[in-house]
Order: structure tokens, then sequence, then C-alpha cells
């Protein structure tokens, strides 16, 4: 093996790491050219998939869409074939793009080398892959299957960095399923996990999901401590898609604190918070929810009792059947709303019809979750 190489090689992959990819990038280019040159395809790929990382996080496409039509012609060329990890790099960066069903075909192929191959860590990182993937098409619970078979594995062999991004993974399932409480849990034990890694962006990752959690659960006090925390460490040129999640909590919480919004119901997560009231579990009463949401989408316009019928219940109008339905119904959501449900503030009674008050200080957030490995 090329000696300088394999030096710049472990010196990229330091700095790549630490997260200094400014660094990191011209020591692995050169690395990587040193072993093309050499038909070194095993050192080759080492040094692109750290390459394609690094422009993954960097939120950089057209690096990467060059860099894989270079390697596609390299496997045509050479008949080289690929493996297990870079298949895996190559579903990070397609999951980034928001390409689920590449990502997913990416880590199953990853996945399938590795069971070959009988190399665990290969293992591990594709089925923390596929389970990411799983998390973002919402299939919940085949996601917390594949972390379940993760850290059974992570039992097994030690690999810190590992750890932490399962931990991280299993908190945004749990997130999404709105359980806060056991999302904290796990992101404090990645925190002390974070001791045994080298990498900076594990610590980042988890400081600002911490701060999320703590939104989603109203103590946005603190939330807006672990939020900051994770923005001070946050380089803006190599972390630009975890500074965005960043930001668009930041500027929620600044919202938040200008308007003291009373009501906050969040499009993505299918989840409301009342100001005094904090998280409301619906129950996956569906047409509470829709409800809410056409009167929070067009606050202070009366809606009639055919209206509501015909565009949440997507039937036709019959007062025999309907009226009662109705009435039953904004009874149960002024329950789950309302701070004091004798003295309502949010859904008021018209003449013809129903309506939100005006005066009460409502937002509809949409902040979608991106995937993150």
């Amino acid at each position: 093996m090329n000696s300088q190489a394999a030096r710049l090689y472990e010196i990229g992959k330091l700095y790549c790491d630490r997260g200094d990819y400014s660094l990191a990038l011209p020591n692995l280019k050169e690395a990587a050219e040193s072993f093309l040159s050499e038909k070194n395809y095993e050192q080759y790929l080492k040094c692109l998939q750290n390459i394609l990382r690094i422009h993954a996080e960097r939120d950089e496409q057209e690096q990467i869409t060059v860099l894989k039509e270079n390697l596609h012609d390299l496997v045509i060329r050479e008949g080289i074939e690929l493996n297990s990890k870079t298949y895996y790099t190559l579903g990070v960066c397609a999951n980034y793009k928001g390409q689920v069903e590449s990502s997913l075909d990416y880590f199953r192929r990853a996945l399938e080398l590795g069971l070959k191959a009988n190399n665990q860590e290969d293992m591990c990182y594709a089925i923390l892959g596929i389970s990411i993937c799983y998390r973002v098409q919402k299939k919940y619970e085949e996601a917390l299957k594949e972390i379940y078979n993760l850290n059974i594995f992570l039992q097994l062999i030690d690999i810190p960095e590992l750890k932490v991004s399962s931990a991280i993974s299993n908190a945004m399932i749990l997130i999404d399923l709105k359980k806060y409480e056991q999302a904290l849990d796990i992101l404090w034990q990645a925190y002390e996990e974070i001791k045994n890694t080298k990498q900076l962006s594990a610590s980042i990752s988890v400081l600002a999901n911490i701060g999320m959690v703590l939104f989603d659960m109203s103590q946005k006090d603190m939330a807006k401590i672990y939020l900051n925390l994770a923005k001070k460490a946050i380089d803006p040129q190599n972390n630009k898609i975890v500074l965005r999640k960043v930001d668009s909590y930041l500027r929620q919480l600044s919202v938040s604190d200008q308007n003291e919004v009373d009501l906050v119901f969040d499009l993505e997560k299918h989840s409301v918070v009342e100001k005094t009231m904090g998280s409301i579990d619906f129950k996956n009463q569906f047409i509470l929810l829709d409800l809410l949401k056409l009167f929070i989408g067009n606050q202070g316009k009366i809606y009639s009792k055919e209206y509501l019928v015909e565009h949440v219940w997507k039937q036709n109008y019959d007062p025999a059947i309907h009226d009662n339905k109705i009435y039953v119904t904004i009874k149960r959501l002024r329950k789950l709303i309302e701070p004091d449900y004798d003295k309502p503030k949010y859904i008021f009674r018209a003449k013809n019809g129903y309506y939100l008050n005006k005066t009460a200080k409502v937002e509809l957030k949409d902040i979608r979750p991106e995937g993150g490995l």
C-alpha cells in the first residue's frame, strides 16, 4: 500500500470525525486519487465513502452526483464490486436528498453484502439505515424492530458511534409517536455515550434532538438552551442540514416568545400544544384533528353544520343524523383543548355554525423531520 496515501487517508479521516471537513477533504481527495491510480480500489472506496459523507452533510448535491457518476463509470470500466459500506454511504446520500426508496434499496444491498461477508459492523450500519428509512416512511413498528435488532448486535460489538446513532434514531421514532419522556431518556443515554466517540457531529445531533424533544414537551426555556448549545457548535458551512433543523425550531421559539401563542397545531406530527395544558393527546381521534385544523386554518370564519359534515365527515348533510353528531364532536374537542371547559376561549358557536375565536393566538407549524444518520 502507498504509505503516503495511507497517511493522507488517516489524517483526512481524523479531521472528518472531528467535523473539520475543510481540512479533511484535501487529504481524502489526494489519497483517493493516489489509490485510484494504483488500482487499490478497496482503499479508494474508503476515501470515497468519507468524501461522499462530507458532501452529504454540506448538502452539496451536485458534487455527490458527479462522484456517483464517476463511481458508476469505474464499476463498468474495471468490473469492480462495491462493498457494503459504500452502498451504505450511497444510501446516506439518497436519504439526505429525500430519495427514501433509493436509500432503502442501497441499505438493503449493504445488509446483503454484510451478511454474505459475515461482517457485523457492516450489518449494523445497514440495519441503522433501514430503520431510518422506515421511520421516514412512518412504518414505526418496522423501524423499532430494526433498532431492536441493531441493539442486540451492539451488545456484542463495541462501536460507540453506532450506539449514539442508534439512540438518536430510536429517539426520533419515539418523538414521532409522541412518547417524549422515553425519547428524552434515550437521548440522555446517548449523551453519556458521546464521551466514547470522537465525532463532533454526534454531539451536536444529540444536543439538538434533546432541544427538539423539550420543545415538543412545551419546556421551551430548556429547549432554547440545548438548541442554542447545538447551534454554537455547528459549522454553518459543514453542517447545513442539522443547522436548518435547529434554526427552524429556534424560529418557532422566537415566534412563541414574541406572540405568546395560545395554541400550536403541528401539521406534520399531528400534535397540538396548548399554552397552559401542554401537549394534548388526541389518541388517533382524526375527526377532532381535522376539525381543529379547519378552524385554525381559517380563524374567525364561521362554518355551517352543512359545510362541516361535507368537508370533515365527507358525507351529505342530514339534520336528523348529523346535528347531534356535530354537537357531541364539538363538545369532545372543547374538552380536549379548552383549559376551562365552562369558559371556552377557542371554539365558539354562532347562530349558523361554529368558529375559532379571532382573538386567540394560534399557530400552524410544519417542521418536517429530516432523516439523519
